[in-house]
């Protein structure tokens, strides 16, 4: 039996002896990305890479990166979604291709994971608009199907696909890219559960891409080939690059040879847990749905706490503080009363003991991760019986209705959206975000960017602010002292946001001090560079690091003159002087000698 500490150890062992390195995985909140509030898939910290950037690591790559996905929030209940996920990649930055990259895949899965190659589906691109069809990969997969006795074809183990399913680039499918943009083909490899029915609903003939279920994509290749034209037309790339992703549950899934991501071992000690409080059965069908939520969203939300956030009313605290809140409305239902904070706490341990030594330490962890549920599932339960007793009063809900739930009684207005849906009613979420962005005094837009988890798109604004956060990394560590430890930081285009440890608040005298420092290295212009080196070099150095990375042997300092060095992947400006002005609105105390600064 293959678990997923075996698991990880054979993926590292077969990238690593073909002569692949690791590349760190980062936190769950990435520190150099302003456009996002999550890390949501493997290859996120490599963009710069695949499109053209030199990597220290070098050409062949490889990691497995926790990630998360609130936008698949909706999807939460089925067999096969989850929030929290792990993904294995493996990269080639202008190094090999597809003949590589599938004979490499193809055998892992079949001779280290021991998965029936009768079992394996792979698609590839059909072609269309001008681009070819990606016959390529199609002899590729005859030939490693051949290998072990299939006489693989066209419908046969090989599936052809349009460019909604077998087409790669950042803007989508070849039509909408515009010129200059990267893209290409891909090959997915699908699972088989043959125990699973075709649904007839989906389809008169089962296929890869069937939704009935039967097939579980587990993942896919990515071949960056081309570049699009002023004139429509496609060209190769002079370096084509590989980007590989495969979902870590969902290989777990094929192991096990089960189509329930939550009977697999890698949730079975949750719901083993829930069953114990709520003396209810997984196996009963209509336990199903709330037992996959409270699990998924109890997994997601220890994950979050390990990497730094803290449940509050704004961007990664709100979806954290979304999460608990549902989960105990789901363990409501279940238990038919509130559930105590020591009983959700008890179901995260288990969380924390089957990732031991991978990213917990449950002696540490369990300090830090336990009083946070606990104090969040204690203030919302103060309210929520109030709360439902008032949705039961109400005939007709609307968005302005939705707003006052969630104003008076904390009620996340996804969570309303659930409860009366079950009485057959929808709430307008235009007039909800609409009463919002007036109680906050913020535009529409801003406020519907927020719920969706979006932030500011990167921009020249949100490059400055982040030049101006190592300024202030740098200026807080001399003003305030050497114990100043930076724990996050948050940019958008109308301000950032830099979270630090310190034993003790600045003063207003410190903070006017720290402002007035980094507007004098603004005017002096001072160049912004960068410089790949060893690790320890850059530690002999004194380059800042953020505290929750893992950084590869060789990195990326950026330089601010001779004065801020910091380990960062960019992007910046060329020197101070673009910044423009510093102000520090507003310092605040956010837990335990952590302190919070808003500037502009």
């Amino acid at each position: 039996m293959i678990d997923h500490f075996k698991l990880r150890k054979l993926f590292e062992e077969f990238y690593t002896s073909n002569k692949h390195v690791e590349v760190p995985p980062i936190p769950l909140v990435p520190k150099d990305d302003p456009t996002t509030l999550f890390t949501g898939s493997g290859m996120q910290q490599l963009v710069p890479y695949l499109l053209g950037e030199i990597h220290p690591l070098g050409t062949r790559l490889y990691d497995i990166q926790r990630c998360f996905r609130s936008q698949d929030i909706d999807d939460i209940g089925d067999n096969r979604h989850t929030l929290l996920f792990e993904m294995v990649g493996n990269w080639s930055l202008g190094d090999y291709f597809k003949t590589e990259q599938l004979t490499w895949i193809f055998g892992f899965l079949v001779n280290t994971l021991h998965l029936d190659p009768n079992k394996l589906y792979v698609t590839a691109f059909v072609g269309e608009d001008g681009l070819p069809q990606d016959a390529d990969s199609i002899e590729i997969w005859k030939k490693e199907f051949a290998k072990v006795g299939i006489k693989a074809d066209i419908g046969n183990h090989i599936y052809l696909y349009d460019a909604t399913k077998n087409w790669w680039s950042r803007a989508g499918v070849p039509a909408k890219m515009p010129a200059g943009e990267p893209g290409g083909p891909d090959s997915e490899i699908f699972f088989e559960f043959t125990q699973v029915e075709h649904d007839a609903k989906f389809g008169e003939k089962c296929h890869p891409n069937c939704d009935c279920g039967r097939f579980l994509e587990i993942c896919n290749s990515v071949f960056m080939q081309y570049k699009k034209m002023p004139d429509g037309s496609f060209e190769p790339l002079p370096k084509q690059n590989v980007d590989f992703g495969g979902g870590f549950e969902r290989f777990i899934m094929a192991m096990e040879n089960n189509s329930d991501m939550f009977e697999t071992s890698l949730y079975t000690p949750i719901i083993k847990e829930i069953e114990k409080i709520t003396g209810l059965s997984y196996s009963d069908e209509k336990n199903k749905p709330a037992m996959r939520i409270i699990a998924d969203h109890l997994k997601a939300s220890v994950f979050l706490i390990k990497d730094g956030v803290l449940p509050s009313n704004k961007e990664q605290g709100y979806v954290l503080r979304r999460l608990l809140r549902r989960l105990t409305v789901k363990l409501r239902k279940l238990l038919g009363k509130l559930p105590s904070p020591e009983e959700v706490a008890l179901i995260s341990t288990q969380v924390l003991k089957m990732y031991e030594g991978v990213y917990f330490n449950v002696e540490e962890d369990i300090k830090l991760v336990s009083p946070i549920i606990k104090d969040e599932i204690k203030k919302f339960s103060a309210s929520l019986e109030k709360g439902l007793k008032e949705i039961e009063k109400i005939e007709k809900i609307d968005g302005k209705i939705a707003f006052d739930l969630y104003q008076s009684y904390g009620m996340p207005v996804e969570i309303s959206r659930e409860l009366f849906l079950e009485k057959g009613q929808e709430i307008d979420s235009k007039t909800f975000l609409e009463a919002f962005a007036k109680h906050r005094g913020l535009s529409r837009s801003a406020s519907a960017g927020k719920f969706k988890g979006g932030l500011a798109d990167q921009s020249e604004q949100t490059i400055k602010y982040h030049t101006a956060t190592h300024l202030l990394h740098q200026v807080l560590f001399d003003v305030l002292g050497k114990d100043i430890r930076q724990e996050g930081s948050n940019i958008t285009g109308e301000r950032l946001r830099f979270d630090f440890y310190h034993t003790q608040k600045p003063t207003e005298e410190e903070l006017k001090k720290v402002s007035g420092i980094i507007n004098e290295k603004i005017a002096k212009a001072l160049p912004v560079e960068f410089k790949i080196i060893p690790k320890q070099e850059a530690e002999k150095l004194g380059a800042k690091s953020f505290f929750r990375e893992k950084y590869p042997d060789m990195v990326k300092v950026y330089f601010i003159g001779d004065y801020s060095k910091e380990f960062c992947g960019g992007p910046h400006v060329k020197n101070t002087s673009e910044i423009g002005s510093f102000t520090i609105m507003k310092c605040e105390k956010i837990g335990n000698n952590l302190f919070r600064i808003y500037a502009k």
